[in-house]
């Protein structure tokens, strides 16, 4: 497995200096991530993903996650709104091969007008399955045609609620270019599922795993309020067996990034450090 981190980079990759990829290297990472505002697609040149690709490869670093970010829905009933995104798409998925990406993150959105990762019953159609499934195909020529693999964001909010409703997608779309991102913590819905997470983890990878080429390395921590929270954490000092979760992950991608996220910098040391003990631990190298 190799190590990388999202949070250190501008979301904007025209800003990229070089001091912003000796941060990562200097915590031990040897990739980093984008979270690429699509409104600005339009405006990209080859120059600009010469200059950053050029950056990336004289400090020796992977781009391991490129990413754009949107408010829409990909299986909004509106088809000038799935028009719209799916052109983003198009366009985001030129920059990505330009950047050399390794994985083009993107997400399914929602329904709900609060935002993508938010809940909602029209979520849960036969109408939007069959929506997001034209949408994804649709990009896929575009996907195959640049040589770049698109790894879907999944939640048990959203659409792709849970590891065999994920499968189920990568295999309607039917397309090598279209794969998963192994976000476990996102398909724990129980405090039982916590407490045997190992049982629950072997459920997720037999069902995902082969399809996800990318993980986003977090744990669980259980909120202490009445309803039951299951909040991110830093990797380690949490609830999950995630000794096992690397195996699992070795086992399917033995090459490919685990990516800690979701935590401010002054944890992420601390991150990478607990990361690497449990690697150790597990029997599983970070190269």
């Amino acid at each position: 497995m190799r190590l990388g981190v999202v949070g250190l980079l501008p979301r904007d990759f025209r800003t990229l200096q070089s001091p912003h990829l000796q941060t990562i290297q200097n915590l031990g990472f040897t990739g980093g991530a984008f979270h690429f505002p699509a409104e600005l697609c339009e405006e990209i040149t080859t120059a600009d993903t010469d200059r950053c690709r050029a950056l990336f490869a004289e400090h020796n670093l992977d781009l391991a996650q490129f990413s754009i970010t949107y408010p829409e829905c990909l299986f909004d009933p509106d088809p000038e709104i799935r028009n719209a995104i799916i052109h983003k798409m198009k366009k985001g998925t030129e920059i990505a091969a330009g950047l050399s990406a390794q994985t083009y993150l993107l997400r399914p959105g929602s329904r709900n007008p609060a935002g993508s990762w938010t809940p909602h019953r029209q979520n849960h159609t036969p109408e939007a399955w069959d929506r997001l499934i034209e949408t994804l195909r649709e990009i896929a020529p575009t996907l195959e045609q640049n040589g770049v693999t698109v790894v879907m964001e999944t939640h048990l909010v959203s659409i792709l609620k849970n590891p065999e409703t994920c499968r189920k997608m990568v295999k309607n779309v039917g397309s090598p270019n279209l794969r998963l991102v192994m976000d476990y913590v996102n398909h724990f819905e129980t405090l039982s599922q916590v407490y045997a997470s190992t049982d629950r983890l072997d459920h997720i990878f037999s069902e995902m795993g082969a399809y996800s080429p990318v993980m986003h390395i977090k744990d669980i921590a259980i909120g202490r309020g009445l309803v039951v929270h299951l909040d991110e954490t830093v990797p380690g000092n949490g609830e999950l067996d995630l000794a096992h979760c690397f195996r699992h992950f070795q086992n399917h991608h033995p090459n490919n990034y685990g990516l800690i996220e979701h935590l401010k910098p002054d944890l992420i040391p601390e991150a990478a450090a607990n990361t690497r003990t449990i690697a150790t631990r597990a029997g599983v190298p970070i190269t």
